[in-house]
This record gives C-alpha cells, sequence and structure tokens, in this order.
C-alpha cells in the first residue's frame, strides 16, 4: 500500500488538466443524438444529420477542452476538428459519386453480353419489349469499349515520344535560352486549354489536310494528344530534374557521350516517375468526351480501323444514351447501359492509376546497402 499510493499521486498529477481518452465519444454521442432530434424537428435527411453532428462535436469537444485543459489544448482541438472536417467534407462528394456509379452501373454490368456485344441492329423495339416482359436489356458496350482503348492506345504512341524528348530537351540542352523559355511557356499555357478547344484544333487540321468532315479514331487520337503532351513534359521534366547530376558527371568523367549518358545512365534513374506520369496523362484523357464528339463521331457497329470510319468510345457512349435513348418511351434500358459503361470507366481509370503505382514501385532504383 505504501508502494503504490504515491504512484497513483503521480499519475493523478501528471494526467491532471487534460481530458479522458474517452471523451471524443462520449462527445460523438451525444453530437449524433442531438443532432438527430434537431433534425427531427425541421426535417431529418442524412447529409443534414452528419454535418449538425460534426458541428456540435466540435462545439462540445473544443468547450469541453477549453474548460479543462485551457486555451491553448482547445486551440489545437479546434484546428484538428477544422482540419479532419475539411477532409471527410472533401471525401464526401468522392464517396457519393462511387456510390452511385456502383449502384447504378452493377446492373448493367452484370447482364450478359454487355461487354462482348455492340450496339449494332438493337433498337427501340427491343427496349420496349425489355421494359414491358422484364427482360435482360440487349446491346452492349464492346464497340465502345475497343475505341477508347485504340483511341487512347495511338494517342499514347503519339504523346510519349513527343512528350519525353521536349523534356530532355529543357533539363538536359534548354540551359535557360530563349527557345527553352518559349517552350516552357506554351507548355503551361496549353496545360490549361479546355479540351473542346484540343477537338477543334484537331477537326480543323484535318479538315484542311483530309478533307471535310473527316472523323476517324486517329483524329481523335491527335486531339487526345494535344491534352497529353503537356501532362507528360512536366511529370517527365521534374522526374529529369531529380536525377543527381553526379551521375551526369561520373558518366562524363568516363568518356560517355552526352546522348548515351542521357539514354543509359539520365532515362533508366527517372523510369519510375516518367512510366507514372504517362501513366496518369493517360488516365487524364480517358474520360473526354468533349474532343472525341467532333473527332469521332458516333458509331454503334465494331469498327477495328482507327484510321476510317466513325468510333465509338466509352464517354461517347455514356452521353449518347442518356442524351438519345434508343427508345425515348422507356429510357430506362438506356440509363442502365449508360451506367455501367460509367462504372466500367471509373475501373480503367482506377487500374491506370493503381498501375502507375505498380510500375513507380517496380522500375524505382534500388537502395544500396
Amino acid at each position: 500500500m505504501t508502494v503504490t499510493a504515491p504512484v497513483a499521486r503521480k499519475r493523478s498529477a501528471l494526467t491532471k488538466g487534460q481530458l479522458p481518452a474517452f471523451a471524443p465519444y462520449i462527445v460523438l454521442a451525444v453530437a449524433l443524438v442531438l443532432g438527430a432530434a434537431i433534425l427531427a424537428l425541421i426535417g431529418f435527411n442524412a447529409f443534414g444529420w452528419g454535418i449538425v453532428s460534426a458541428i456540435l462535436f466540435a462545439i462540445g469537444l473544443v468547450g469541453w477542452s477549453a474548460a479543462v485543459e485551457g486555451g491553448r489544448k482547445a486551440s489545437d482541438k479546434l484546428a484538428t476538428c477544422l482540419v479532419v472536417g475539411s477532409f471527410l467534407v472533401a471525401l464526401l462528394p468522392l464517396i457519393s459519386v462511387i456510390w452511385t456509379v456502383l449502384v447504378n452501373g452493377i446492373p448493367g454490368i452484370i447482364t450478359p453480353g454487355f461487354l462482348t456485344t455492340s450496339m449494332n441492329g438493337v433498337t427501340g423495339a427491343f427496349d420496349n419489349r425489355s421494359a414491358e416482359e422484364g427482360t435482360k436489356v440487349l446491346g452492349g458496350i464492346y464497340h465502345a469499349l475497343m475505341g477508347t482503348v485504340q483511341i487512347t492506345l495511338l494517342a499514347t504512341v503519339i504523346s510519349v515520344p513527343v512528350g519525353l524528348l521536349t523534356a530532355i530537351y529543357l533539363v538536359e540542352y534548354g540551359n535557360d535560352r530563349a527557345l527553352a523559355r518559349a517552350i516552357t511557356f506554351f507548355v503551361d499555357v496549353m496545360t490549361g486549354i479546355p479540351s473542346i478547344v484540343a477537338g477543334l484544333f484537331s477537326a480543323a487540321f484535318f479538315f484542311a489536310v483530309v478533307g471535310p468532315g473527316t472523323k476517324t479514331g486517329a483524329v481523335a487520337a491527335v486531339a487526345l494528344s494535344v491534352l497529353m503532351i503537356p501532362v507528360v513534359v512536366r511529370s517527365s521534366e521534374e522526374m529529369l530534374k531529380i536525377v543527381p547530376n553526379e551521375l551526369r558527371e561520373a558518366a562524363y568523367a568516363l568518356g560517355v557521350r552526352k546522348w548515351r549518358t542521357i539514354v543509359k545512365v539520365v532515362i533508366p534513374t527517372a523510369i519510375s516517375g516518367i512510366a507514372s506520369g504517362v501513366t496518369l496523362a493517360i488516365a487524364r484523357v480517358i474520360g473526354e468526351t468533349a474532343p472525341i464528339l467532333v473527332t469521332a463521331g458516333f458509331a454503334t457497329t465494331i469498327n477495328n480501323n482507327v484510321f476510317g470510319g466513325w468510333m465509338a468510345s466509352l464517354p461517347t457512349f455514356i452521353y449518347t444514351q442518356i442524351l438519345n435513348p434508343t427508345s425515348p418511351s422507356n429510357p430506362d434500358p438506356s440509363s442502365q447501359r449508360a451506367w455501367g459503361a460509367a462504372l466500367v470507366l471509373i475501373i480503367l481509370v482506377m487500374l491506370l492509376n493503381l498501375g502507375a503505382r505498380l510500375i513507380a514501385r517496380i522500375f524505382a532504383p534500388k537502395a544500396g546497402r
């Protein structure tokens, strides 16, 4: 007893003037109850309940902390509540979008043939029969999925060499020359141009070179490359800049030419960041709608020739299914197809972002002992 009493008094002295560890949970429970009671009086809804409860939680926790711990700790808890609250507010739209697309898109994806068939031959009569008899919705996104893959792949083939070589010039050869400054300025301008402007540029270019009304997947790929190139240039430039100059100087000291130093030393060192930047650039343009509308047109059949004929893509497929349902009197089947295509598009973007992280991890320089 003579040993434990001083220890207990010491502990109480150390914890004096501090909130108990369970204080936030008590305040949260009270805030949820009071928030539900307030919303019950004015009309309950989940979003309003969350907002009111969060405000009550912040007020209760900060007030309790001010009374027990003093103004300094209360200010710290107020800042913590503001930071966490801002994070949750920023997270709500993302959760809402993902939840909405999942709820509405899963019925479309699980429909047999949705990923393996096109809209060729699907008319309003099929949608009317599906709505009246409850049969499965016919038609799928195979043509749009293949169109998206082909257009994006061609845009990547165009953009990556141009963007990477431009970044190499700016970092290795530019030396703050007038041309390098001009390129940097125009890259910054291109980063902020609206996507529809890129589509109009590509359409006008092929109009002058090929002829009026030229709409193919290649035209769309050029439009997307206009949007991709600035992203590739900026990401590659930053990755090349962080390569230590000591590596370049060591290669020069061994008599290696500059171009070979760039190819054998600089680029392999920065390849993980470059690959990640390219992957993110692809994810940035794969969901563009406006440039595709004016460059590739609309199609309901499978077109594997990116250089000839109109070509569908997932964004334009979603747009047409919502704006012009296959059956105006029964738009539900078209809406189901559109939500299913939207979910597939989100999955593709998510896979690209995960791929960028994986590529960065695989190609990252291995740390020495």
